[in-house]
């Protein structure tokens, strides 16, 4: 290894360091602050017990996380920086969580004013909102089953099951639909 090449790596090593120790002094900072203490003995354990759930029933674990720490906030928006203190998560942890939770349509990214700072927000009725995203899922999954029964053909095993899946998501999907469209009426009644 050259001189020139081992200054370089202790120059990254060096600029890690003190980013690490900034983070953490950062972190400790926040921790400090009124808001952040009162999540932590108030808002922390019901956060952490439903991501508990929302893993278990299949949600990615820092995702589950995020959704909840959301859905339990004032105003049902964070920026990165903010949901980093709360979860004590780093920012890739917090960007890969928004990015699955945009992509399964339960947040959306706003940004600030006059600012590069995105805010993360739950969607406005945010279960209806993604139960009707799922409706389209189920939509075009029923068009693919319908047309591998069709090519398998009825009367053989896998033809068989596949046009059962179909139908079982038919039924699924006529009473979600259903069920969503009384949901919209009660909110509208309201």
């Amino acid at each position: 290894m050259s001189d020139d090449s081992a200054a370089d790596d202790r120059t990254t090593e060096d600029r890690k360091a003190t980013e690490d120790r900034r983070t953490t002094a950062d972190r400790q900072a926040a921790a400090d602050r009124p808001e952040v203490a009162d999540y932590r003995t108030r808002v922390s354990p019901f956060v952490e017990r439903f991501a508990a759930d929302l893993t278990e029933a299949g949600m990615q674990r820092m995702a589950s996380r995020v959704f909840a720490c959301l859905l339990a906030s004032e105003e049902g928006a964070l920026t990165s920086a903010e949901l980093g203190d709360r979860l004590q998560a780093s920012p890739a942890a917090i960007s890969g969580a928004v990015r699955y939770l945009s992509q399964v349509a339960l947040v959306s990214r706003q940004r600030d004013p006059g600012s590069r700072r995105e805010r993360y927000i739950l969607h406005q009725d945010v279960w209806y909102t993604s139960l009707l995203s799922r409706d389209h899922v189920l939509a075009r999954w029923l068009g693919t089953l319908n047309t591998g029964a069709d090519d398998l053909g009825a009367d053989t095993p896998g033809g068989r099951r596949v046009r059962e899946s179909a139908e079982f998501l038919e039924f699924m999907r006529t009473g979600l639909e259903d069920m969503l469209n009384r949901w919209h009426a009660r909110r509208q009644a309201e």
